[in-house]
């Protein structure tokens, strides 16, 4: 069996409920009929708040609203009883600490109260973070201090209901924290686990407003919380204790799993890209099941078939078998007569001479009928433009307008947008013809992946795609595939990376080197390339079914214990 990191949280959060309805615990009242009710507890409670307001050790607040039957979200056991969080213990905010003030006069201080801020509160069980560089002096008379065992939770931001831990010595604290310190010896990890609760948290998220996100002291003690009598708390700490270091103990034996996975698929397909490919691909297709049920891994599978495929190693056996095709030096001259005849009929502008490729431009070996040329001798390349967004008469047209956004599918043949021809001829867009491959050029995504889309009706585009006009169309799809096999390159070398937004060098790499194979072998490619892309899908499909059925199974158990 084995538990991923979001079951994992989920299967604590499910101890987590059980155990404040009193359901981990059934077995234990059965065997302890003769406990205390937890009304008794309260009554304790009750009498010992009096007696620390009447010594003026907390301050005296008005009384807490009646509990209606209409509050109470589920059924309690017969001896706990509900009360409102702030009946149980005194409830305060910490002290806010100018940065500056901080840096100068309390950090690397090495003896004082340990100052406890959100950054360093984990989650649930997670521990504090109580050597963190910053101390008050014990003299120190403006802050609060909160007692070893004090559970504080984030009350505001982000973290608000969430982020929630136990001192574990006596500290200062933050002003976006919330401790409290109970009355009659209620259980500290009690406490934890009701924060830690979904019900608990739905009860808190319902009280936050504000634009920042947080939740008014006033309205955190009246929250309304189960209470067990002072031993059953114990015995759920301790039931709770022992779930989660098996849930932790499992999750560590996935963990470990994964990385042997991941060990094996890295080094399958390091084999597959220097060995024998036919023999290294049968190898690897016995133990798909095995070793790639996580898309990461599938994902490396991708890449490392497009690569292949970029270098002539998914077609080794298709060459054997047609040894007798047109070199592509033969393709490659015909595109340069057709591509001067299109300049001739002034089609295309004329271009400079395109520099010959050198032997240190070259990143490996091709195989034998193949050439490297540069990218620009394939076809011309062309850009966009957005026609005037103020002139009504140019939008709502029939002719797409492909932006960065509607880059998302291989093939296009519609667009959110679209523009009219009279768009199109007082602006700097450009009809583009079919078949062309559109490129984004410019866009945050550029830092880990670049969208290529073949075009499948004639459209314009922005000024954020770059444009690549095949002369012989029907090499869009290779061309597509050996730049997507050169993703890793293209990244590293041809992209310049802002602040927040990335874009191609454009005159580079029109002038990148690229692996052009015979034009019969191209489509064998493709065909090939295609074919394992689609069990890719198969294995990703079933890794989504596999992780849905776990989905269900985790949801059916949930309903299950808690009905």
């Amino acid at each position: 069996m084995s538990l991923h990191p979001k079951n994992a949280k989920e299967l604590k959060g499910l101890i987590f409920e059980l155990a404040v309805q009193g359901k981990l615990t059934n077995k234990w009242r059965e065997e302890n009929p003769n406990i205390d009710h937890a009304s008794i507890l309260i009554e304790r409670i009750k009498k010992e708040k009096e007696k620390l307001e009447k010594d003026k050790k907390i301050r005296k607040e008005k009384p807490l609203p009646k509990i209606s039957k209409d509050e109470e979200k589920f059924v309690i056991p017969e001896s706990w009883v509900w009360a409102r969080l702030g009946s149980i213990g005194n409830i305060f905010n910490g002290d806010s600490v100018n940065k500056s003030i901080k840096e100068t006069k309390y950090e690397g201080l090495e003896n004082g109260y340990p100052y406890i801020a959100t950054k360093d509160v984990g989650y649930s069980f997670e521990p504090i973070n109580h050597n963190n560089g910053v101390r008050i002096p014990y003299e120190e008379p403006k802050f609060k201090l909160a007692k070893m065992g004090t559970v504080l939770i984030c009350a505001e931001g982000g973290s608000a209901g969430k982020k929630m831990g136990i001192l574990t010595e006596d500290c200062c604290f933050g002003n976006k924290l919330f401790a409290i310190q109970q009355y009659g010896q209620i259980d500290s990890t009690y406490i934890l686990c009701l924060y830690g609760s979904a019900y608990f948290g739905s009860s808190f998220a319902e009280k936050m407003s504000g634009i920042i996100g947080g939740i008014s002291r006033s309205n955190f003690i009246e929250l309304l919380i189960p209470i067990p009598p002072i031993e059953e708390q114990k015995a759920i700490v301790e039931v709770v204790n022992q779930l989660f270091a098996e849930v932790d103990q499992l999750e560590t034996l996935t963990k470990e799993r994964i990385t042997v996975k991941l060990d094996f698929v890295t080094s399958a397909l390091r084999q597959l890209s220097i060995g024998d490919t036919s023999t290294e691909w049968a190898f690897l297709k016995e133990h798909f099941s095995t070793f790639f049920t996580e898309k990461s891994n599938v994902k490396k599978l991708r890449e490392s078939i497009l690569q292949l495929a970029v270098q002539g190693k998914l077609t080794s056996d298709w060459r054997k078998l047609n040894p007798d095709v047109e070199d592509a030096k033969v393709l490659l001259e015909r595109i340069k007569k057709e591509k001067e005849q299109l300049v001739k009929e002034k089609k295309i502008k004329k271009e400079n001479p395109l520099p010959k490729i050198s032997d240190e431009e070259i990143p490996y070996e091709l195989p034998e009928g193949w050439v490297w040329c540069r990218l620009k001798a394939l076809g011309y390349f062309t850009g966009g433009g957005t026609p005037s967004k103020g002139k009504s008469i140019y939008w709502d047209g029939d002719i797409p307008w492909v932006s960065p956004k509607d880059m998302k599918s291989v093939y296009i043949i519609d667009s959110q947008d679209k523009v009219t021809m009279e768009g199109v001829n007082n602006s700097s867009a450009n009809l583009i013809p079919e078949g062309s491959l559109l490129v984004v050029g410019r866009s945050g995504i550029l830092k880990r992946t670049i969208p290529i889309s073949i075009n499948q009706v004639i459209c314009t585009v922005n000024q954020d795609l770059k444009v690549i006009v095949p002369i012989i169309k029907h090499m869009n799809e290779y061309i597509m595939l050996g730049l997507k096999g050169m993703e890793t390159r293209l990244l590293k070398e041809f992209v310049k990376y802002g602040m927040t937004v990335h874009s191609l060098k454009y005159s580079e790499f029109e002038l990148m080197t690229f692996p052009l194979p015979p034009k019969a072998e191209q489509k064998a490619i493709v065909e090939k390339a295609n074919s394992l892309m689609a069990l890719c899908d198969e294995l990703e499909a079933a890794i989504e079914m596999s992780k849905t059925i776990q989905e269900k199974w985790m949801e059916s158990c949930l309903r299950e214990v808690l009905s």
